[in-house]
């Protein structure tokens, strides 16, 4: 049995939730454990994820008392039993074969962390430009502002809605996730993993939810998820970067 626990933190999702957890019953190998972390819905989000509970070995829904993703990650990681954890946004999917991905990712020593190609989609469409902007963004980002890690520790950026995942117990030994940071906080991860191998985004794909280039259009999504990718890069407080990036629920 793959020992791979699925972190998935929470915020009023009810209406991603329900699809990304039955997407989930279709694992083969399935995960050894399923971790909710709910920041304090105020909508149907936990009474719907404790209705799946029946359909899985093992799914726990946990409340977290702070709100903030990184914090409930980090939540989820202190409690999972499993040897690799693998952070799950609640509005992506994945392939049905991911935890063999994943598996096989991290059978390398060399690689410390990894995540998937994320294409974002929406109900009747596929955001291509997108997609293939945050695809190669993975590698020119750092190879701006961190040749070094770039070229000699085999340094990527990578997203939350690309799936995370790495060792827990080299997760615990850098303290995970930065509580106070609202956001870029898999980023930080990443510059913090990295000095037990590289970070590698696997050529397999993950669909996410277009729900803020749906909201803001193609031309202001893209120039703000731009914008704080450089503004990241030449050190700008992540606090001031969230004010451009609201949550679109």
């Amino acid at each position: 049995m793959p020992n791979v626990s699925i972190i998935i933190p929470t915020l009023n999702e009810e209406k991603t939730l329900p699809r990304t957890l039955r997407l989930l019953q279709r694992l083969c190998p399935e995960p050894l454990e399923i971790i909710v972390v709910d920041g304090g819905s105020t909508d149907r989000t936990r009474q719907l994820a404790e209705a799946t509970r029946p359909c899985f070995r093992a799914l726990r829904v946990l409340q977290s008392t702070q709100v903030g993703r990184a914090h409930q990650m980090n939540i989820g990681a202190a409690k999972a039993s499993g040897d690799i954890l693998c952070f799950l946004h609640a509005d992506t999917t994945l392939p049905d074969d991911a935890l063999r991905v994943i598996l096989h990712t991290l059978a390398d020593p060399k690689t410390a962390a990894g995540g998937f190609i994320s294409i974002m989609r929406g109900p009747t469409t596929t955001r291509w430009l997108t997609s293939f902007h945050n695809y190669i963004k993975t590698y020119y980002a750092p190879l701006l502002f961190r040749p070094y890690l770039f070229f000699f520790k085999g340094g990527r950026l990578l997203f939350g809605d690309q799936v995370i995942f790495c060792r827990r117990e080299q997760f615990a030994t850098v303290g995970g996730y930065s509580d106070t940071m609202p956001i870029m906080e898999e980023a930080d991860l990443l510059l913090k993993l990295v000095q037990f191998g590289r970070v590698r985004q696997v050529n397999r794909i993950v669909e996410s939810s277009d729900r803020r280039v749906a909201k803001w259009g193609f031309w202001k999504a893209n120039s703000i998820f731009l914008a704080i990718g450089f503004l990241w890069g030449i050190g700008y407080s992540p606090d001031r970067l969230k004010r451009w990036f609201d949550d679109i629920r």
